[in-house]
């Protein structure tokens, strides 16, 4: 299906509409291109690459709070060593998560983001033949990396949208006979929902031999979700997926983990290079895993704040995922393209869209501050007549997303 992609000239990253798409045309390019990132998919379908300090962001599931003091503290002593590569630094994050996870450190690998390893496990275990199965609505970075490699992509409902919003696994092994990769993203991106154990157990133990199943934990420590980390060291084909964007407040400094059967994470790096994560990004990730109130700390900031905002929109007769992270989806009633239209001209950036929940919007959680400000503008949004927003002058560039060429 033929899309008409317009350039975003508005861009100060050098990350335009135009090249993003150019860079999906090939396969072979985009087989060696690096993962996509939550921060692309938001920047992709914009209507304009807005200022960052101008109108609220609560598109890209950024965690506003930063990096924690002891972070930033480490990211300053840093600095002035910035001219060299200091791997052991890196190493010895490595060996810390594995300590305080009982792992291996050779299950570990250290990336700049989780974004790369996600990519590059889509590259190793699917092919033409093994396919890549995963969750409709759910994070979409993995599918490039299938198209990449040619992969058949199957895209499964999720489970009781208009309540748990959960993985169907059953669904999930059942639609292909031979997957290369099962990603299960728990808790889930966009909805915020959790996949019980005892229904990741079920494709753990049910997936037909060889099947890697990709874990992607990037929002465990805002949830009360089962960690997956136990599969691996039980030898298991599972691969995790770790983060230090969302909790720790560090999607800009980019850092991640992979944590898999050593010689599965090897596997990678054929495909990617030895990764080499920036050295403050190093500092600030040591300093966030050994300050034992922070994820506690911030589970409770950011949950709050969000049962505040769920609560408030039930109560104006709104539904939304129930959801444990800094994300949700509300169901708007009404095409989702013009809500957020509407709401991005009054400056309120909300998530993408996603064409199978036509009528729903991602919402990232902000400060206390920009909520109040969401409440605002989305009562002011939605109370307009179906007129008034269909007269709204929608940025076509907005409404040029995609979607389709994922299919």
């Amino acid at each position: 299906m033929q899309t008409n992609i317009v350039v975003d000239p508005m861009s100060k990253s050098g990350f335009t509409r135009r090249n993003f798409f150019k860079i999906a045309a090939g396969a072979s390019a985009l087989a060696a291109m690096p993962g996509l990132s939550e921060f692309h998919l938001a920047a992709a379908q914009r209507p304009h690459f807005a200022d960052p300090n101008k109108g609220i962001h609560i598109d890209a599931n950024e965690n506003p709070l930063g990096p924690s003091e002891a972070a930033r503290k480490a990211i300053e002593e840093m600095i002035p060593r910035g001219g060299r590569y200091l791997m052991p630094f890196q190493d010895e994050l490595a060996e810390i998560f594995a300590k305080q996870e009982g792992l291996d450190p050779a299950m570990v690998m250290v990336y700049p983001g989780s974004s790369d390893p996600l990519h590059l496990t889509v590259l190793a275990f699917t092919s033409k033949e093994r396919g890549l199965v995963l969750a409709d609505p759910g994070y979409e970075a993995p599918i490039w990396a299938a198209k990449g490699k040619g992969a058949p992509i199957f895209r499964v409902p999720l489970a009781d949208p208009d309540g748990l919003a959960t993985h169907d696994v059953k669904k999930m092994l059942a639609a292909t006979a031979t997957p290369g990769v099962i990603y299960i993203c728990n808790p889930n991106n966009p909805t915020g929902t959790i996949t019980s154990r005892a229904d990741i157990e079920y494709v753990v133990n049910n997936a037909p031999k060889g099947t890697i199943i990709l874990i992607d934990e990037a929002y465990i420590h805002l949830s009360d979700a089962t960690p997956s980390l136990d599969f691996v060291k039980a030898g298991k084909d599972v691969m995790v997926l770790r983060t230090f964007s969302k909790l720790y407040g560090m999607a800009g400094l980019r850092l991640g983990f992979v944590i898999g059967r050593p010689d599965l994470v090897k596997q990678l790096v054929p495909l990617g290079g030895e990764p080499l994560a920036p050295i403050t990004a190093v500092a600030a990730g040591k300093a966030s895993l050994l300050d034992a109130e922070l994820v506690p700390a911030r589970k409770k900031i950011i949950g709050d704040v969000r049962r505040e905002t769920i609560a408030w929109l039930k109560s104006e007769g709104y539904n939304c995922t129930p959801s444990q992270t800094n994300c949700f989806m509300v169901n708007v009633g009404r095409p989702n393209t013009q809500v957020i239209a509407a709401l991005a001209a009054r400056d309120m950036y909300v998530g993408r869209p996603w064409p199978s929940w036509p009528h729903h919007v991602r919402v990232t959680v902000g400060t206390r501050e920009e909520m109040a400000s969401f409440r605002k503008d989305f009562n002011a949004v939605m109370s307009q007549t179906t007129a008034q927003f269909e007269a709204l002058p929608v940025n076509r560039r907005q409404m040029d997303y995609p979607y389709s060429e994922l299919a």
